[in-house]
């Protein structure tokens, strides 16, 4: 399933300049969640995630593999900030 859905918006992220770098499918707290983690040049800003959210959104609401509700998180590829 995860495989279908990095081939279904890839490409739509790409075309909006960015990097699909992982797909993971995973339930946390009772709920599930399709996280979807992009990466670009320079820092990935909360308006970025918003923009292909509101892309990818329509796309994997028509898909038949995703049984369940999910909660769809787009957000950042981590830096290898300084936690220390």
């Amino acid at each position: 399933m995860i495989e279908k859905v990095k081939m279904l918006i890839e490409k739509p992220i790409n075309d909006l300049g960015y990097i699909l770098d992982d797909v993971v499918y995973e339930k946390e707290d009772g709920n599930y969640f399709l996280r979807v983690i992009i990466d670009k040049s320079g820092f990935v800003l909360i308006d970025d995630c918003v923009i292909v959210s509101q892309t990818i959104n329509p796309l994997l609401d028509k898909m038949d593999e995703l049984e369940r509700s999910y909660i769809l998180d787009v957000s950042s590829k981590e830096k290898g900030e300084d936690r220390g």
